[in-house]
């Protein structure tokens, strides 16, 4: 094996190392593809079992979705920025426990609606603030908007659209600035990726219900803009509970 693909101990962190940097400065955002096993591995000088073993690491920390095969789909897709302890944490408990999804789903309906609610009203007193000076930053929710072109792709598998679409949510807690809530709603995003996944099976016509989730998307982020705050919970809700009640038999927590 020649120099440019040498496989030391630990030369995995190397690909790690560089694509978790590129995450935190920006050069990669959610909904990027990553470069194909063969060129990390030529980029980097590390051999390409290093290369998977860095992915898997990647993967297994929420950071990306990997798809096997050859087509627009293969790969690895980026679905979100490196994130704390606490949020490592809560994932492997929800892994191990196995929540309910009507549990996920009615802690989901009490923070997300409150997230929207609350960006909403801050959005409001940025204008107040403006109109005499004062100083109230509106909240960032730039990389929201980001994922959400990210999502209009049309070459997104479901695995990938509802994983962009998890990202989604986490934006919209991280631009509130409330720590616990982003902590809580990062530990809980593989749970909602997964029952949002497993209902996939239930849908008849995928193109109809991504096209509907991606406009509700929209709408949540418009209600916000406006300072509506009553409209920004009610569409929050609505979109949750809608998924839900097209995915599940049973009944949808309210």
């Amino acid at each position: 094996m020649g120099a440019e693909t040498s496989d030391t101990p630990r030369a995995w962190r190397t690909v790690l190392e560089h694509i978790e940097t590129q995450l935190l400065e920006g050069a990669l955002r959610p909904g990027d593809r990553l470069p194909g096993e063969r060129a990390l591995s030529a980029e980097l000088g590390v051999g390409r079992s290093s290369v998977r073993e860095a992915l898997r690491v990647l993967e297994v920390l929420g950071l990306i979705r990997t798809a096997a095969g050859s087509g627009p789909n293969s790969g690895a897709i980026i679905i979100a920025t490196p994130g704390g302890g606490m949020s490592a944490l809560m994932r492997l408990q929800v892994a191990a426990s196995g929540f309910p999804v009507a549990d996920i789903v009615r802690t989901r309906l009490i923070l997300e609606t409150s997230v929207a609610g609350d960006l909403a009203e801050a959005e409001a007193n940025t204008a107040a603030a403006a109109a005499t000076n004062a100083d109230a930053p509106a909240p960032d929710l730039a990389p929201a908007e980001l994922l959400l072109d990210a999502m209009d792709s049309p070459d997104l598998a479901p695995t990938e659209f509802l994983a962009l679409d998890a990202a989604f949510h986490l934006a919209l807690a991280e631009a509130s600035g409330n720590q616990v809530i982003t902590a809580t709603m990062a530990g809980l995003r593989s749970g909602i990726e997964g029952y949002a996944l497993e209902g996939v099976a239930a849908i008849t016509d995928w193109h109809t219900t991504s096209a509907r989730l991606r406009s509700e998307h929209r709408g949540i982020v418009e209600a916000i803009r406006r300072a509506d705050a009553a409209s920004a919970r009610t569409r929050t809700h609505d979109h949750i509970s809608g998924y839900y009640a097209e995915t599940f038999v049973d009944t949808p927590p309210r």
